[in-house]
């Protein structure tokens, strides 16, 4: 219904972005590109030999090597490239919410 309580509410990624900020936004877009860059590398490889899923790994680096302790199956290493995205991202807000003084956006 227009008028509503929901209708003020923001968007999904006014609210993300608000949360997390425009740096940390970046960086986990920059995640899926070389991602799904490497996935389709994989795929369209004859050989058999391409290390294209090394780039996502270094990219989600440090928090991704929990893979080395994980047991080993294809959904374990995706789960460990999106935790270490999560924390990486996580570690980017929390730098540039200091670097601003814990000052909200000016855009806001």
């Amino acid at each position: 219904m227009p008028g509503t309580v929901l209708d003020s509410r923001p968007s999904l990624l006014r609210r993300l972005r608000d949360r997390v900020g425009l740096a940390a936004l970046a960086y986990l877009g920059l995640c899926a590109a070389v991602l799904v860059w490497a996935v389709v590398t994989i795929a369209t490889d004859d050989s058999g030999e391409a290390m294209a899923l090394i780039f996502p790994l270094l990219v989600t680096a440090p928090g991704s090597l929990v893979v080395f302790v994980l047991p080993e199956h294809g959904s374990m290493f995706f789960a460990s490239l999106v935790f270490g995205a999560a924390v990486n991202a996580a570690i980017i807000s929390w730098c540039t919410s200091v670097l601003r003084g814990g000052r909200p956006d000016p855009e806001s």
